[in-house]
């Protein structure tokens, strides 16, 4: 899928729901994120890039 709902996205790269919600706030202009309407959805692909050049969350 290309993108994740938070609850989604959160069994897939075992992170907190909270903790992405937080991600997701923190950095609502950011290009893994898609606001459709109220709800929050992940662009997979590219989250996974972010992630790989972290060390921790």
């Amino acid at each position: 899928r290309y993108t994740l709902t938070i609850e989604e996205a959160s069994k897939y790269f075992r992170i907190g729901e909270n903790k992405l919600r937080r991600l997701a706030e923190e950095n609502k202009n950011a290009n893994w994120l898609i606001m459709n309407g109220n709800r929050i959805q992940i662009k997979r692909k590219q989250f996974e890039k972010i992630i790989d050049t972290l060390d921790a969350i």
